[in-house]
């Protein structure tokens, strides 16, 4: 290439900012640390964001919230704490005739069991719905239906 084209020939190479198409005079994102700061013990001091307001020191409640894992309840006493009373309990149970046992009553009668025969599962208490009792409130915490 010669000078006589007309062109002038370049001495370097464009710098990055030039290649890339970054504006040189556009401002930075970030502030541009003063010369005139010093730096503190640790290293730089941090720049100091403009736009952004200066954090306010607020007072913080802080709430205390007990949860208590579900309690499943079953044909057996379940030891909890009463949500009536606030104690640990171990829960009374008692037995009542359910969905389950008039089946079986149903189911025997239909098999011919109708000379009181059929009236067994009323006595069985592995048929029965169960119902769960604290013993210092008497409040019914929970039920355990068979169906």
């Amino acid at each position: 290439m010669s000078a006589s084209s007309g062109v002038p020939i370049p001495s370097a190479p464009p710098s990055y900012e030039e290649a890339v198409g970054i504006h040189v005079n556009y401002p930075y994102p970030h502030p541009v640390p003063e010369p005139d700061l010093k730096p503190d013990g640790k290293g730089m001091n941090p720049p100091t964001y403009m736009g952004q307001p200066a954090p306010v020191n607020n007072p913080v409640t802080v709430q205390t919230v007990y949860v208590q894992q579900p309690v499943v309840f079953y044909d057996r006493p379940v030891q909890m704490c009463c949500p009536a009373c606030n104690q640990m309990i171990v829960t009374r149970v008692s037995y009542d005739s359910g969905a389950l046992t008039w089946l079986s009553c149903g189911g025997l009668c239909l098999l011919g069991c109708v000379a009181g025969c059929c009236l067994i599962p009323f006595c069985i208490d592995a048929l029965k719905d169960v119902d769960h009792t604290c013993p210092n409130c008497n409040t019914l915490v929970g039920s355990y239906k068979r169906l």
